[in-house]
């Protein structure tokens, strides 16, 4: 069975986010980074090259494949911010109705900028998923 191409790395975070060459980019990772830890109370780690991951998940894939993912991870894009384990198409309808401009794809959440989404409901959405997660991890 093949092996996840994503892993935790020891890789600096704060290296990693201090290196984005945009400035807002910058800031609203790291504002995010600290919400995500908030609500995990987990330190973050890289994951590959590109992502900012706070604790440890088991997923399984369509395939039935298993394999480790951070609980959630934010990674600054080219196009968007994306927000991974955040949510799915039909989850959390009344937050993200309250965000602001966001899209959503299979589980994560995808934003521009921190100024285009409502910052409260933020924190209350990654909030809400993480308890999801750990529920869900608790039944299985």
């Amino acid at each position: 069975m093949a092996e996840a191409k994503t892993k935790p790395t020891d890789q600096s975070v704060d290296s990693f986010i201090n290196k984005i060459p945009d400035p807002q980019t910058r800031e609203d990772c790291l504002a995010i980074a600290k919400l995500m830890k908030e609500a995990t109370r987990c330190d973050p780690q890289m994951w590959g090259s590109s992502i900012v991951g706070f604790g440890t998940r088991r997923i399984q894939y369509a395939g039935g494949r298993e394999g480790d993912w951070p609980l959630m991870a934010l990674s600054p894009r080219k196009q968007n911010l994306t927000l991974y384990g955040m949510t799915g198409p039909d989850s959390h309808t009344e937050l993200l109705e309250k965000l602001g401009k966001h899209s959503v794809g299979k589980g994560c959440l995808y934003i521009k900028r921190l100024s285009d989404i409502d910052l409260p409901t933020l924190k209350k959405l990654i909030r809400e998923s993480v308890k999801q997660k750990k529920q869900r991890a608790q039944k299985s």
